[in-house]
């Protein structure tokens, strides 16, 4: 077996390292870890298997010794994985290690030892605080953590954000509460001989920073290099949303090659600036338009932040040099912010949601009916006790309909309260309408849904690097382990207000203007950040881009919004030209988000396509342009 010291000898830093994803989330495939190995030639393999739900999700099951802790599907890959791992001696780290990394590194190492595979396991902790916290959530505002958007000036955190804070009521468990940690712990384990790094709540780009920041040897202030090694990790982090996958240009390629989209990877280069591409001979794709689909999602402005380095990506730049290849360069790096996030899940109480469905005729008033119908048979006792409380009308039904269930939709009663007897009464009102309801009422006779059920609420906080104790852990042949403290970041930069402005001299044009949806010229793709809502969107040419620019400001998206729109959101709004894209934050629109989000699209990932439908305003010329360019 090849030492460790030769490792990858001839190639190591002297040709670009390819960093391939295996993972976006815990339920891709186990196999595609292994696909990863052995479908071409890599020299790492990372993976995402961390939604920000899932640590809150597991946490009390693995307290009583109900769960595991770490997350089964990458259990799965490494174990399907080990024998082409040992023998093209490619490198590992993953976040799937979840909330018990020592639980599944040991795992590893036990099943490396029995295969005689001499490849060293290591795990990184520290990212989880819970240990520091009081044991419930704070029941005055003033007594918690600083929210994590509480830097922003322009931003008014909600008072649903601090739903918790309620003296005199019962206070609320937190369940988990895990730091976002940066790359540097994993990098030091790779300079300490590890072939494997399982680790925690690690944001989700930190595994490929540390892959390339080893394979190039660079310094911890190499903030250039590190920020383009973040931009790579950004865009291949989520698995099949870079090779086609989640993509609003879809429908204009054949569809066949998108029921598989193969996973991606990223060529990092000694500069930073990286290629992203896939295995040959997998399905999806990889295009400048996929690569600014993941580029745009869940991005947090003109500034990705990572507890290892700043990202400025004004200037990124994006260049398809081959099939199924495309360049990604301009991305400047800055030193990191003195605070990172850290996720708090607590025990939020109960929620429910009840459905029914009307059809055809005077929806509208059937809605209005209904509602006053709950209200009225609930009283107001009950009411009093919900923390949320919501009616929701779900679609609209078709102009002269050619079946019924294209002319129907549906009611949706969303609450949550820590009052069981409350969210009760909720039922017990419908049945109380009995035969009084609207006319054609129906619903499912599944009726699941109205059954309170326990969730998990989420505070997004800040939380200090100075607070954290990283550490990494080698697991020894005997199954003991060696462990060291990390080195954290030598130097902070004080995170500056974030940029949002309306474009620079707009333009102007002249000559027919014609109605048209929005997406018939424009693709994009959103996604959340706890209570935010983020949407990019991009065009094809110069022409369409001094369209864009000009035509979708601030307050036309306010505009747009209608009834989505409440006075305390607040829009930010970047450019990124070299790309033709803009990009927007709504922030509050998701109420306290995530697992507590009372949004049917809580996660965001629908906004994108319901904007895109909306009418604008286009001149002529350019439509004409684009018609002919697809000629």
């Amino acid at each position: 077996m090849i030492s460790n010291m030769n490792w990858r000898a001839g190639e190591f830093g002297s040709r670009p390292a390819r960093v391939a994803n295996c993972s976006g989330y815990h339920g891709d495939p186990a196999e595609e870890m292994y696909n990863q190995a052995t479908l071409g030639d890599v020299d790492f393999i990372t993976g995402d298997y961390l939604a920000e739900v899932n640590m809150g999700n597991n946490a009390e099951a693995f307290a009583q010794g109900k769960h595991s802790g770490y997350e089964e599907t990458a259990w799965q890959g490494l174990k399907q994985s080990l024998p082409v791992i040992a023998q093209k001696r490619i490198k590992v780290t993953i976040n799937g290690g979840a909330l018990n990394p020592g639980g599944l590194a040991t795992k590893v190492a036990a099943l490396t030892r029995e295969k005689g595979y001499e490849l060293k396991v290591a795990y990184v902790s520290g990212d989880d605080v819970l240990p520091k916290l009081s044991t419930f959530m704070p029941q005055q505002k003033e007594a918690s953590l600083p929210h994590f958007d509480s830097q922003n000036k322009n931003v008014v955190i909600s008072d649903e954000s601090f739903i918790f804070a309620q003296d005199g009521k019962e206070p609320r468990k937190i369940v988990s509460a895990n730091a976002y940690l940066g790359a540097h712990s994993i990098y030091q384990a790779f300079q300490n001989g590890a072939d494997i790094v399982i680790c925690g709540r690690v944001s989700d780009a930190s595994p490929v920073i540390a892959c390339a920041w080893y394979w190039w040897s660079w310094k911890i202030t190499d903030y250039h290099e590190l920020a383009g090694a973040l931009i790579a990790g950004h865009l291949i982090e989520c698995s099949s949303y870079v090779t086609g996958g989640n993509f609003a240009g879809f429908d204009a390629f054949n569809l066949d090659n998108l029921i598989n989209p193969g996973f991606p990877i990223a060529e990092i280069a000694q500069d930073g600036s990286c290629v992203i591409t896939k295995h040959e001979g997998t399905g999806g794709m990889v295009t400048i338009d996929t690569c600014r689909s993941q580029l745009v999602y869940e991005l947090q402005g003109n500034v990705y932040l990572n507890s290892d380095v700043k990202a400025y990506i004004d200037d990124v730049a994006m260049e398809q040099v081959g099939e199924n290849r495309v360049r990604v360069t301009g991305i400047r790096g800055a030193p990191p912010p003195d605070t990172t996030k850290l996720a708090i899940f607590y025990n939020g109480g109960h929620e429910v949601q009840l459905l029914v469905n009307a059809t055809g005729y005077a929806t509208d008033k059937k809605f209005e009916l209904f509602s006053k119908q709950v209200q009225h048979f609930m009283g107001e006792e009950a009411m009093k006790e919900l923390d949320i409380f919501e009616f929701q009308q779900i679609g609209v039904p078709a102009s002269n309909p050619t079946n019924q269930n294209s002319s129907t939709v549906y009611f949706r009663i969303f609450a949550q309260s820590t009052n069981l007897q409350a969210l009760g009464a909720i039922a017990v009102a419908v049945r109380h309408i009995s035969l009084k309801h609207y006319s054609g009422f129906h619903n499912s006779l599944d009726m699941r849904t109205a059954i309170p059920r326990a969730y998990l609420a989420y505070y997004p906080a800040l939380w200090h690097q100075s607070n954290l104790s990283e550490q990494c852990h080698f697991v020894n042949a005997d199954g003991t382990t060696s462990s060291f403290d990390t080195s954290p970041p030598p130097r902070f930069e004080q995170l500056e207000q974030r940029k949002s402005y309306d474009t620079k001299s707009p333009a102007h044009f002249t000559g027919d203007l014609r109605q048209v949806r929005l997406g018939d010229i424009v693709l994009g793709r959103s996604g959340d950040k706890g209570a935010n809502l983020n949407f990019g969107l991009f065009v094809q040419t110069q022409d369409e881009w001094e369209w864009l620019r000009s035509y979708m400001s601030c307050a036309k998206v306010q505009q747009m919004l209608i009834d989505d729109w409440h006075p305390d959101f607040s829009i930010e709004r970047v450019e990124f030209p070299k790309i033709y894209t803009v990009h927007f934050v709504v922030y509050g629109i998701l109420g306290r988000g995530v697992s507590s989000s009372k949004r049917l699209d809580g996660f965001g990932k629908g906004f994108i396509d319901y904007f895109r439908d909306k009418i604008v305003q286009v001149p002529v010329s350019i439509l004409n342009e684009a018609a002919s360019s697809k000629l």
